[in-house]
């Protein structure tokens, strides 16, 4: 029989190659007939009665342009992508051909937002792009590849005669000031040519097609790389009310000044998004749909808790150890009673201060007794957990996440709370699927409470690795670094995966 770390394995490299750009291009994007061509996207037809033009912005974009080309082949008239600078070079080092564009390709590259910041290049690049957008006739069509990782900072294109430097300095200011990542790209937006869907209205009439890979919790296309190809959700109105918040509105630069005033303040007739289709290609829900279909072929009772699961990381921590005690607990006599209902009480109040969207907890913890106590257990979730720095230590949230479990675990198995714990055997998974879980080559870590045991018989100081978020020093020095899971940079992201396998021993 396969081991529980060989299960998780086999379920995280599922979940992320079914998001692989290549992939999850193939599936969706088909293009038909030779007289007057139609793309297709996920069976929606959209006749091709002039030229095809492609452009993209984002951390996964290369990968998704590559694959686009070869669906598209002589079909494709040109295109612009934006992508985080050295990427291309990242990919060939790592051996990933099929992200990269072949050569003599249609499609031009422009590499910029170096550390994720909007600079001078990605500047080059947006502006590129517009004038491509700005073009366009009724007869063509505008292929838009966006992923959300790196796709806001790599469109820069504030409202002439806002300076990009102006509009950062600004963004700083509001940072500063303890503004909220919603309140800095209201501003963002409302100062952008081409965000809260700029880029949509400047490529008006030509019918635009936006491919979205999903790195935002909820998949709001409005938030995801700031929404250049919806709708924006805000107005001049709301911008002005966030500067006056942060007390910025009298120190603003005389650009700002000149665009905010001469914006209508009143929401004028809102624009037509009526040639725009957005289609959301890749998300954490589908990896984990994929992640549950293969733990069902394993022979798994398998369960997707949340694909939004966010908060600071101790907590997440604490609401998957409390449900694997519960877990625990259904497969032994003691699925009624005391315990169980402590437990079930627990959780129901941390989902609650968690405020997890979407999760309907009390229906899940229901499916989950309807489980036999026969069949091993498998619960996925996805989202994007915090974690508060105070060490100097070197790590990454999933890595700390997973770590947290393992430890909760053994304290409950210690002082004997649950000691229906001790007939199970428990493995806990976390990773980015990015492959890339904090400044760590590793994607993320398992882990179980047996390895926790085992860490402290060798004198292991568990808490003071997390005291200095130090789970990577922790998980590397440890059996080999058996636990640490790595697999190199994926070329796609939709946030992080965890999987909580259980079965009777």
């Amino acid at each position: 029989t396969m081991s529980l770390r060989e299960h998780a394995l086999s379920l995280f490299r599922g979940a992320v190659g079914t998001i692989r750009p290549a992939p999850m291009l193939k599936r969706a994007l088909k293009l038909q007939g030779d007289g007057c061509p139609q793309l297709l996207v996920k069976g929606q037809a959209f006749p091709v009665k002039r030229d095809l033009y492609l452009v993209g912005f984002g951390k996964a974009v290369l990968g998704m342009a590559a694959a686009a080309e070869e669906i598209l082949g002589d079909h494709l008239t040109r295109g612009i992508i934006n992508v985080p600078l050295g990427i291309q070079e990242s990919l060939q080092r790592a051996g990933m051909q099929e992200m990269l564009l072949k050569p003599h390709s249609k499609i031009q590259v422009i590499e910029g937002a170096k550390n994720n910041l909007p600079d001078e290049e990605a500047l080059k690049g947006a502006g590129a792009i517009l004038e491509l957008a700005e073009g366009l006739t009724a007869d063509d069509v505008l292929l838009v590849l966006i992923s959300g990782r790196g796709g806001s900072a790599l469109l820069p294109a504030p409202i002439p005669p806002i300076l990009l430097k102006e509009k950062e300095k600004l963004t700083k200011m509001l940072a500063s000031r303890g503004a909220a990542i919603q309140e800095l790209n209201i501003v963002r937006k409302t100062l952008s040519m081409l965000k809260g869907g700029g880029l949509a209205q400047l490529a008006h009439p030509a019918q635009v097609v936006s491919l979205i890979l999903s790195d935002v919790i909820g998949d709001p296309l409005d938030i995801i790389a700031s929404g250049p190809t919806a709708p924006s959700s805000h107005s001049v109105q709301d911008c002005l009310q966030i500067l006056t918040k942060y007390n910025l509105l009298h120190n603003l630069p005389k650009s700002v000044e000149m665009v905010l005033s001469s914006s209508p303040t009143k929401p004028t007739a809102p624009e037509n998004y009526s040639h725009v289709s957005n289609i959301i290609l890749g998300s954490n829900t589908l990896a984990l749909e994929e992640a549950k279909r293969q733990a069902e072929v394993l022979g798994y009772a398998a369960l997707v808790l949340s694909a939004a699961v966010q908060g600071e990381v101790g907590r997440v921590a604490t609401l998957y150890c409390q449900l694997i005690q519960l877990v625990c607990l259904g497969f032994t006599s003691l699925r009624k009673g005391p315990l169980s209902d402590e437990l079930r009480g627990n959780l129901l109040q941390l989902a609650a201060e968690l405020q997890i969207p979407g999760l309907d907890l009390d229906k899940f913890l229901h499916a989950l007794q309807g489980l036999g106590p026969d069949r091993p257990v498998c619960i996925l979730a996805g989202g994007e957990t915090t974690v508060q720095l105070q060490g100097t230590g070197k790590g990454g949230r999933n890595q700390e996440l997973a770590l947290r479990v393992g430890l909760g675990l053994h304290k409950a198995q210690a002082t004997g709370v649950s000691s229906p714990q001790g007939r199970c055997e428990i493995l806990f998974l976390s990773g980015g699927t990015d492959g890339q879980d904090g400044p760590t080559e590793a994607a993320g870590a398992f882990c179980s409470p047996g390895l926790v045991a085992e860490a402290l018989q060798e004198g292991l100081h568990v808490e003071a690795f997390l005291r200095n978020n130090d789970s990577y020093t922790f998980f590397s020095q440890f059996q080999g670094g058996h636990h640490l899971l790595v697999t190199g940079l994926t070329g796609t992201n939709v946030m992080d995966i965890q999987a909580i396998l259980i079965r009777a021993m």
